[in-house]
């Protein structure tokens, strides 16, 4: 059952070797997210498709300019090709130094209902540490890779205050349209969360738009965890 969340945004900017000098605050408050996590992970991310890859999966940055290679866990495997949230999940799996990381990819324009299934589904999955990627909107500010839109900085503050208050129906209620007309790609990771359900206590790490874009990282654990269930990171 999950009963950690670690909330991220995924841009190959994380990793030093394709951005040296850059993002280091951003950097800083991910590699703490993930560090209060068990072993074992289950990452959500969006896709253009709806997308499993389990752990025996690795892949390189090199199609983001440097070769930097990665895998989802700690067995040697084939190197191969792997889409840009299991590259950053790999990636922060190998620093934190946990076990494994099965990757669960949902389709960008999945509908808000579809996402709640979807987190309740997921929310009794073996593993208990659940691994969020999930960027804001594009268009903050007029150098902004999606162009400059007003709305934007209101929307990311929303999902600020949602994921630093664990607010369930906050993030259930993020507008289909106008995330998808924000460039905000983490909206449908961030309903598989809502599908949790409520009952959780939360800590937002970072917050801010430095490069045009919205990025979050919050900590989610369980207010109180059922009886019988085992403390995190024993399950394997």
């Amino acid at each position: 059952m999950i009963s950690r969340v670690a909330v991220v945004p995924h841009p190959p900017l994380l990793v030093p070797e394709l951005s040296p000098g850059c993002a280091a605050d951003l950097r800083t408050a991910c590699l703490t997210a993930v560090s209060r996590l068990g072993k074992a992970w289950l990452a959500v991310g969006a896709h253009d498709d709806d997308l499993s890859i389990e752990p025996e999966s690795a892949g390189t940055f090199r199609g983001y300019g440097v070769d930097v290679p990665v895998s989802l866990s700690t067995e040697r495997v084939p190197s191969g090709e792997l889409p840009l949230p299991a590259l950053v999940a790999g990636w922060l799996r190998e620093r934190a130094g946990a076990a494994s990381v099965r990757i669960r990819l949902v389709p960008r324009a999945t509908p808000a209902a579809e996402c709640e299934r979807i987190g309740k589904e997921l929310a009794d999955s073996p593993e208990t540490s659940l691994l969020i990627l999930a960027d804001g909107s594009n268009r903050h500010g007029p150098r902004s890779p999606g162009s400059e839109d007003a709305r934007a900085p209101a929307f990311d503050e929303s999902v600020a205050e949602a994921l630093r208050n664990a607010d369930v129906p906050g993030l259930l209620a993020l507008d289909v349209r106008l995330a998808e007309e924000l460039g905000a790609g983490g909206r449908a990771p961030w309903q598989v969360l809502a599908g949790l359900g409520p009952g959780w206590r939360a800590e937002l790490l970072y917050s801010d738009a430095p490069f045009g874009v919205g990025y979050h990282v919050a900590v989610w654990e369980r207010a109180s965890r059922p009886s019988g269930d085992p403390v995190d990171g024993q399950r394997r």
